[in-house]
C-alpha cells in the first residue's frame, strides 16, 4: 500500500535516480605518494677538475752496453743497482784465443817489416847499377814493383795488428757513462755473441716522470705545461713541466706516452711510484665537476640532470655539458653551480615541478629479545 503511494506521487522515481546516480559517480582519487630521491649537493672544491695520472721515476737517458766481440764471460763485478763511474769494468771475456791471434799479427807484422826493407836494399843497389849502366831500365823498375808490393804489405800487416789489439780490448767491458746499473743480462760461463746488450746503465743527471695518456686527453697536455708530480710514498709534491709527448699511440694500448722533467736536486730514486696532476691554473685543469652517471638523462640529444629545489621540495630539469667520462663518473663542463643539489637515482621517472622526498636509508631492526 505504501510503496502504491510513494510511486504515485512520484517519491519512488527520484529515489531511484538517485541511487544510480551515487552508484555512477568517480571514486575519490588517492593522494599520490612523494617518491624519494638520493641527491648530492655540488660544492666548491669540485668545481674543478684535475686529471691525475699515475706515473714512474724514468732516466732522461739509458745506455744498453754490449761487448764488441763474442766469448765466454770470466767475469762480471757488477750486479743490479750499482752505481759506476766512466771507465769503470763491468765484465770482461775469456781474451786468450784473441791474445795469441794478436801475437800472430805481431809476427806476420815482422815478416812484412823484413820483406819491406830487404826490398828497399836492393832497389838502392839497383839504382846504382842503373846510373853506371850496369842494368837496363826495365829490371829497376821491376825492383821498384818489388818495394812498393812490400811496402804495401807491410801496411797490411799494421793494420791487421792493430785490429787484433782492439778485439782484445773489446773483451773487456767498460761503461761509457756514470749512472745507476739497471739490469744485468749475462752471467759468469755464459758464452755471448758479439753486440748482444748485456748491461744496462741508467746515466746520472735528470729525470723523469713517464706515464701513459689516454686518446680523449691528448688536446690536454701540451709540451711546457707545468706539472705537479706527488710522490706516493712520502707524499711530497715536486715541480715538473712537460717535456715530450709522443706523436703516435702505442698499438696495443692505444696511450700515448708522457715524459714529465722533474726540477729540483731532491729527486727520488728510480722506479719510484708517483702521481701526476696539472698545475692549479695550468690549461688542463678545467672547469668541472663529477658526476655519477645514473644522475644524467638525455632530451632532444641534450644531457639534463635534475636539480632539487630545496624550499619547495620539487625537481626541476637543467642542461648540462658533459666533457667527458672518468670510470663510472660523467665530467660536467658547465650547467652547474656550488650549492646545486642534484638528484642521483631514479631521473627516468621523475617529471617538471614532481614533488619529492629525500630518500632515508631503512634503519637497523633490533635484534629480538631472548
Amino acid at each position: 500500500m505504501s510503496y502504491n503511494f510513494a510511486y504515485r506521487t512520484g517519491v519512488g522515481p527520484l529515489l531511484v535516480f538517485c541511487a544510480l546516480l551515487g552508484a555512477c559517480s568517480k571514486p575519490d582519487s588517492a593522494v599520490e605518494p612523494l617518491r624519494a630521491v638520493r641527491v648530492l649537493t655540488i660544492g666548491e672544491s669540485g668545481l674543478t677538475d684535475r686529471a691525475e695520472f699515475a706515473a714512474e721515476l724514468s732516466p732522461r737517458a739509458e745506455s744498453r752496453l754490449g761487448f764488441r766481440v763474442g766469448g765466454k764471460v770470466l767475469s762480471r763485478p757488477v750486479q743490479v743497482g750499482s752505481h759506476v763511474k766512466a771507465g769503470e769494468v763491468l765484465a770482461q771475456l775469456d781474451a786468450q784465443d784473441y791474445r795469441l791471434a794478436a801475437q800472430a799479427s805481431t809476427a806476420q807484422l815482422g815478416a812484412a817489416q823484413t820483406n819491406r826493407d830487404l826490398a828497399l836494399a836492393e832497389l838502392k843497389r839497383y839504382q846504382g847499377l842503373r846510373d853506371q849502366n850496369f842494368i837496363s831500365s826495365a829490371e829497376l823498375e821491376r825492383r821498384e814493383a818489388n818495394y812498393k808490393s812490400a811496402q804495401s804489405q807491410l801496411e797490411q800487416a799494421q793494420a791487421q795488428s792493430s785490429s787484433q789489439g782492439n778485439q782484445t780490448a773489446y773483451t773487456t767491458l767498460r761503461a761509457d757513462v756514470s749512472g745507476i746499473v739497471t739490469a744485468v743480462d749475462m752471467e759468469v760461463g755464459q758464452v755471448l755473441a758479439a753486440g748482444s746488450p748485456v748491461v744496462r746503465i741508467a746515466q746520472d743527471g735528470a729525470r723523469d716522470a713517464v706515464f701513459a695518456l689516454p686518446e680523449d686527453q691528448i688536446a690536454l697536455i701540451k709540451p711546457g705545461l707545468p706539472m705537479d708530480v706527488r710522490v706516493w710514498a712520502t707524499k711530497a709534491v715536486l715541480p715538473g713541466v712537460v717535456r715530450e709527448v709522443a706523436p703516435s699511440a702505442d698499438p696495443v694500448t692505444r696511450t700515448f706516452s708522457v715524459k714529465v722533467e722533474i726540477k729540483g736536486k731532491e729527486v727520488p730514486a728510480l722506479g719510484t711510484t708517483v702521481s701526476v696532476l696539472p698545475h692549479p691554473g695550468a690549461a688542463a685543469s678545467s672547469p668541472g665537476v663529477k658526476l655519477p652517471t645514473p644522475a644524467l638523462f638525455y632530451r632532444d640529444s641534450k644531457a639534463w640532470v635534475w636539480l632539487l629545489q630545496t624550499d619547495a621540495s620539487v625537481v626541476r630539469a637543467a642542461p648540462v655539458e658533459v666533457a667527458g667520462v672518468d670510470g663510472n663518473e660523467a665530467v660536467i663542463r658547465s650547467g652547474l653551480k656550488a650549492g646545486d643539489v642534484v638528484v642521483t637515482a631514479g631521473v627516468h621517472v621523475l617529471s617538471e615541478g614532481q614533488k619529492v622526498a629525500l630518500y632515508q636509508p631503512p634503519k637497523p631492526m633490533d635484534a629480538p629479545n631472548k
